[in-house]
């Protein structure tokens, strides 16, 4: 992947940081943002000891001008952005601990602003930059599909940011779906689930030898991966 360029949001910790280095190891051009510029560098670092091409900006997805400016840079260093993880997400609250009617307006207004919005300014900043094969993967697990309690505003994220995956995919040349891997064991789900490095290969497989018209405004999941590569 030499010649490909990722952009990957939310990149410094968790899931986004493991699969920054995931791609980093394929040899592609990362470029990463996240709100702690400290901890961003330490992944871009990782990034550049496995053989990639690291860049990375302090950005948050809930302000347009910053996706905006992050793209530009992606396109600037790597030329077109050939696949896009839209992985920033925030969670007020312990995992099944937050029931909705319980939830505060400004909980509720930025979990929907980060997870949703956010998601839909890093696909829409990004799109003019995109190559024509380009592929955009959007995190996501089953609490967007089925209700569970105590989940509040980060299940109805979930389910809106899916939304999303859909129309985009509808109204876009590029291929784009949800990328499902399961429970991950990040500051989102309260530290239960698998390793995130355990994981990031989904993506990888996902944004390189997954047939996109089988997936397009749809799901991938551990279990299509784990199938299509044993």
């Amino acid at each position: 992947m030499n010649d490909t360029t990722v952009v990957v949001t939310g990149a410094s910790s968790g899931l986004g940081a493991a699969v920054a280095r995931a791609f980093g190891r394929t040899g592609a051009t990362v470029v990463a943002c996240a709100r702690d510029k400290d901890a961003l560098r330490d992944v871009l670092d990782d990034v550049e000891d496995v053989g990639g091409v690291a860049e990375g900006l302090r950005a948050d997805v809930r302000d347009e001008l910053d996706m905006e400016r992050l793209m530009e840079t992606a396109a600037r260093i790597g030329g077109d952005i050939d696949v896009l993880v839209a992985n920033a997400g925030i969670n007020h609250g312990t995992p099944g601990e937050m029931p909705l009617d319980e939830e505060s307006y400004a909980a509720f207004d930025d979990t929907l602003r980060t997870n949703v919005r956010g998601v839909f300014a890093a696909v829409k900043e990004a799109r003019p930059h995109m190559a024509d094969d380009a592929r955009i993967l959007v995190p996501s697990g089953s609490v967007a599909r089925d209700a569970e309690p105590g989940m509040g505003a980060y299940a109805v994220s979930k389910a809106a940011a899916e939304a999303l995956v859909r129309q985009f995919a509808a109204d876009c040349d590029q291929s784009v779906c949800v990328v499902d891997p399961g429970l991950v064991a990040t500051d989102l789900s309260g530290g239960q689930g698998r390793d995130p490095d355990d994981v990031a290969g989904l993506f990888v497989w996902a944004a390189t030898e997954a047939d996109p018209t089988d997936f397009d405004g749809g799901t991938l999941d551990r279990t299509a991966w784990k199938n299509a590569t044993q």
